[in-house]
Order: structure tokens, then sequence, then C-alpha cells
């Protein structure tokens, strides 16, 4: 028996440690089986975080989207801030995948392809238009971007992902999955007494007016910013008496409601109530419309944001000096160039927080008005577009006949920044308590659904009091090019209505989507003791260099005999002064005191990083040694806690 417990011993400790082995396998695979989608995001800013609108729509799926990631390895290797973004985006697309997961798998394929040069990878990059880098000149192109694809063949593409936007990464990750869950163009109906796709009879409103086609060469042709939405969605003119909005309009644009009767005004109030997303453009004085003869001059569309919550007078327009256009007014001799304060551009106060206008660089106004939010509303009103500080009120009727040189005179700021543009989102009562009365021989279409009172949930607008901002004149230089038109835009006014127009079409699950920050996590606490450090290091070095010059004047002084002590002792003059004991000996002690301030000069410079070496080693050490110690600790006191209990379950 003395011979057989050893090995016996021996044999429980192999046992025993098969077993520990056996259970690490099986936990790592009920972890992976089970628990491979169970997440924990500690990032301060809830980077991997899905909003609920993203899970909403991966929920939806009902086919598989296929999403390819195109990203060279040496663009990160290059530039580590590329290779940030790219554990980044890889991370978000798992998450994606994880949450589009359905009872027969994910209904969301990733594919991660590393296009290397001259290779069949980086030919299919290319054919799917992915925009190639290249590193230095004459190097070889490097990717970084995504395509999207469905059972259809249907394709989307990031062409190249920019540190800039990574803000936005989830909302442009979820619009492409959102554009190729639903293939189809959204409906986006149109009311407007602006000619927007251009004159009917192919020219100036004032037909056979050859001095006004010379004046505007672009008369009749479809403005660009309705070219421009035509190619994403699909445009159905509503005309300006209709009674009721088609069913299928997802989206419904109103831009210069003028003149719009009760019935139409019922019409557009109904679509907001059974949750049909709009944009409103509602302007106080349409520059554009007096160019059209007879054209319709009251604004009736504040009538229903006024029973919104949301403010406007058409009496006022907002002047800003702060980008102010330059114009020529006068006649003859007193022709002269100055700012017309109505017609501005738009640069600071552009909202950098909306998926929409976020990457936008000018927008140019042209007579515009003010939004506010009405005392009491409880409505959402988020500013997309605002004036600058500078800005003021100026009454619509200068502008019937416009001196720009007196407008400018007698304008004075007052009240600061006033919103041009916002979102509104909120629940909305109807402005009609019942449907209005028709007119004589007019019927209600048979498609009218019964009245509603509210909406059902939040309702999602987007209002803008200028509608001039559609106009070419305003945005855009067109140039006749060997008979074909070329659009040159100047400022991002299309770009402003159609992102707008696409957030409103993609619905609640887009419009929801916020920017957030990147994954670029700076050290709070060693910047701010960095910048302290640098401040207390520049004052020293400050005194210290002072110092230093006045020494050294002194010493140039003491060497040309200029102070006394020594006097001359004769000589030639040009062999130089003779210099006495007493200035030798002071400029000894000045040579002293210039080496003496220039180590001290060192010793703050060397001590500007001290601190902060130390607290990075610190920070390492944690990482590195304190966490680990930490985490080995706490199984060592389990270990310890669950051999207690069994022990004392033993005895």
């Amino acid at each position: 028996m003395g011979v057989l417990l050893p090995n016996s011993r021996l044999a429980r400790a192999l046992l025993a440690i098969a077993a520990a082995g056996a259970i690490a396998v099986g936990v790592n695979l009920f972890a992976d089986a089970r628990l491979a989608d169970r997440r924990i995001d500690l990032t301060a800013q809830r980077l991997y975080t899905l909003s609920p609108g993203t899970r909403q729509i991966l929920a939806g799926l009902r086919e598989p989207v296929t999403l390819r990631l195109f990203y060279s390895r040496r663009l990160g290797a290059t530039v580590p801030a590329y290779a940030t973004l790219a554990d980044h985006v890889r991370e978000m697309l798992a998450e994606y995948a994880a949450a589009a997961r359905g009872p027969s798998g994910s209904n969301l394929k990733l594919e991660f392809l590393d296009p290397e040069p001259f290779s069949e990878l980086e030919d299919r990059a290319m054919a799917f238009g992915l925009q190639g880098v290249p590193l230095d000149q004459g190097a070889a192109p490097v990717y970084f971007g995504l395509v999207g694809t469905n059972l259809l063949d249907d394709e989307r593409t990031i062409p190249f992902f920019q540190p800039e936007r990574e803000r936005f990464l989830e909302y442009d990750l979820t619009r492409l999955i959102h554009e190729l869950s639903s293939p189809k163009r959204p409906v986006l109906g149109v009311i407007s007494a602006l000619q927007l796709d251009g004159d009917p009879r192919g020219g100036d409103p004032r037909a056979g007016d050859p001095r006004a086609m010379a004046r505007n060469p672009a008369a009749g042709r479809p403005f660009a910013s309705m070219l421009a939405l035509r190619q994403g969605h699909q445009v159905r003119q509503i005309p300006r008496d209709a009674q009721a909005i088609p069913a299928d309009v997802e989206v419904l644009l109103v831009a210069a409601g003028q003149n719009l009767a009760d019935p139409t005004l019922y019409a557009i109030d109904q679509f907001v109530m059974r949750g049909g997303r709009l944009m409103a453009m509602i302007d106080p004085h349409s520059e554009t419309l007096r160019t059209q003869p007879g054209a319709p001059a009251t604004e009736t569309l504040a009538r229903l944001l006024a029973s919104w919550g949301i403010g406007f007078d058409p009496s006022t327009i907002v002047g800003d000096p702060t980008g102010a256009w330059r114009v020529r007014a006068g006649t003859g001799e007193r022709m002269q160039v100055t700012d017309y304060l109505p017609w501005f551009n738009i640069r600071d106060g552009i909202a950098r927080d909306d998926p929409a206008t976020a990457d936008l660089t000018q927008i140019s106004l042209a007579s515009a008005g003010a939004l506010t939010k009405q005392p009491g509303a409880t409505i959402d009103f988020i500013p997309l577009l605002t004036s600058s500080p500078r800005s003021g009120p100026i009454a619509v009727g200068k502008l019937a006949d416009p001196n720009p040189a007196a407008i400018l005179a007698e304008f004075k700021p007052e009240g600061g920044p006033r919103v041009i543009a916002a979102r509104v989102r909120g629940q909305l009562r109807s402005a009609f308590d019942q449907p209005p009365e028709l007119g004589e021989g007019q019927t209600r279409p048979e498609t009218i659904a019964a009245h509603r009172r509210e909406t059902d949930g939040p309702a999602n607008l987007v209002v803008v009091a200028d509608a001039d901002l559609l106009a070419d004149r305003f945005w855009v230089q067109t140039q006749d090019f060997f008979g074909q038109s070329q659009a040159t835009p100047f400022s991002d006014n299309g770009a402003f209505v159609a992102n707008l127009i696409g957030t409103l079409a993609g619905g609640d699950a887009l419009i929801g989507l916020r920017s957030r920050g990147d994954s670029q996590r700076p050290f709070d606490l060693v910047r701010r003791m960095q910048s302290e450090a640098e401040a207390q290091f520049r004052q020293s070095e400050k005194d210290l260099q002072q110092r230093l010059e006045a020494t050294e004047k002194k010493l140039r002084e003491l060497r040309g005999g200029k102070a006394g002590g020594g006097g001359k002792a004769g000589g030639d003059d040009k062999e130089g002064p003779t210099i006495g004991a007493d200035q030798r000996a002071a400029i000894d002690a000045a040579r002293e005191e210039i080496a003496d301030t220039r180590q001290k000069l060192r010793l703050v410079n060397l001590a500007l990083n001290r601190d902060i070496t130390a607290l990075q080693a610190r920070l390492k050490l944690a990482n590195i040694v304190l966490v680990p110690a930490l985490l080995g600790l706490v199984a060592v006191g389990m270990g310890i806690a669950r051999r207690a209990a069994r022990a004392k379950a033993r005895s």
C-alpha cells in the first residue's frame, strides 16, 4: 500500500488536470455557442452600442445582404490612424452581423478582403467603384471602402472611409443596409409655386421676350436641385389644389406654398397626422417667384406650422453682414459695390452633429426668414442652419424696390443668431377640428381616410425659412459646353436638400441616428497635465530668457569698455579698449551667469515632460501588471472560497 499511495496521488492529480482541461474546453465551447453575441460596451461614448433604429432595420432584414470590406493593410501600417479606424469598422460590422442573426443564421454576410496591388481583389475593388489612394508618388494605390450587395445584385458603396466622418459611422452603415433592404426608390411628392421642373413652354415665363432670355439664359430649365432629387427618388408633382396626398407618397416637399386653399392645407395636415414626413420650405419674400408674372404671393403654410408650435414672422427677413453677398447697385456714374445683407452665405452656422449637414461647407440664402419654437410647445426643435450673432431683422417692405446701400446704412444687428432651418420632432395635433368645406362643384376624394386629430407617434419634419435656396442662381453656375449644360456648384444647397429628404425617406430609424465620438480617445488627464506643465515651462522660459538677454547685453557692454571699473590703459584704438581687472572679473561673472541660466533652461525643458512620463509609466504598469494581477487575485480568491465551501460541505 505504501508503494501504491504515491501512484494513486499522481493518478488523482493527472485526473484533476485532465478534468480542469475538459472543463476549460467545455466552457469555451459553451461560450462560443451561447455567449458569442453577448458583449459589454465599456467605451465612454458607447461606440459599439447599436441604436434602436439600427436594430430595427437589422431585425427587419428578410433577405441576406453581403458586405465586403476592402482594406489594404499597407494603409494601416503606414498611417496608424487608419489602422485604428479599420478596427472600429470591423468591430462595428461584427456587431451588425450579430444583431441581424435570425433563426437560420445572420442575414448579414461579412467578407474582409485585403486587395494587394495587381491582384484579382484589386480588380474587383476597382470594378465596384471604390476609391484607390496612393500613399506616395508612384506607389500602388491602397483601398479602404465598403461594398454592399443584395440578392437582386443592387450595389451600394462607401468609396473610402475618412477619419473625419468616423462620428457618423453607424449612420453611414445603417443607411447603406437600409437602401439594400429596400431597393425601391422612395416616392417624393412635391407641391410648389416654383417652376422646379422648368417652364413647360421650354423658355422664360415671359415667352417671346428675348431680352428676358438674355438676362437669364437658364430660364426654362429644370432646377439643378430637382434633378439631384430625381436621381434618388421617384418624384411626383402634386397639384397645388390637391385635396389628398397619394397614399404611396413617403416624403412630401412643400416649397413656396403660396395661396394654398384650405382643402390642400388639410391634405398636407392629414398627411403628417398619418405619419408622413414633411419638408416645408416657407419663404417670407421669394426672390424666385418675383421673376414669375402672376405668381401667388401670400404665404399660407405658416398657418399649419403655428398650430404645430413653430413660430414664423412673414413680415421680416434676416439680414447678416457675415457672409453677405457683394452686389453692384445704383445707376450710371453712381454705380457702387456694396454688401446686400438679405443675401448671405452660412458657414459656421451649419449643424455639425446632424448626419445630413455635417459635411456641408456653405449654404447660400436669399431673403430668408427666421423660425422659433413657440412658448409652451412640446416639440423637439433642433437647429440645422443658424445665422451669425451679427444678424438682425429687416422689414420685407424694404425689398420691394431694394436699395442695398440704404439697407446697409439702416441695419442694426440685434437678437443674436436666428434659426433658418430646423428639424422638428414630437406629438402634433391637427390644425383642423374637422375637414374644411369644399367649394361649389368640388367633391371630396373617396381615398381620404377618417379625420385624424393627432399623430399616432412622434412626427418628423424639416422646416426651412427659405425656398430660394433651391434656385440655381443661388448655388450653382450653369454653363453651356458644346451644346451640353454643365452645372458647377459654389454652395451646398443641392446636397443640403437631398441629404435632408434622404434622412426623412429613411424613416424614424435613420432620423434618430446621431453622431458619436470617434475611436481616438485622448488621455484627458495627460493632456491637462501637459497643458499645465507647458504653461509653467513657458513662463519660466520667458523669465530665464529675459535674464539671459540682459546678461548677454551687459557682457557686450563690458567687452566694449562702456562699463566702469578699469577704463582705458592706453593703446591704439584699432586694437580696442584695454580691459582692466575689475572689468575682467565682471565679464567672468557674466559668463558664469549665462552658463547658469542656460543650464536652468535645459532643466526646465527636461522637467516639462517629467510628470507626464511618470504618469504614462504608471498607466503602463497598471495595464501590464496590476490589472492581470488583480484578475489573478480574484481568481485565486474565488478558488479558495469554493474550496472552503466544499470542505465545509464534506464536514
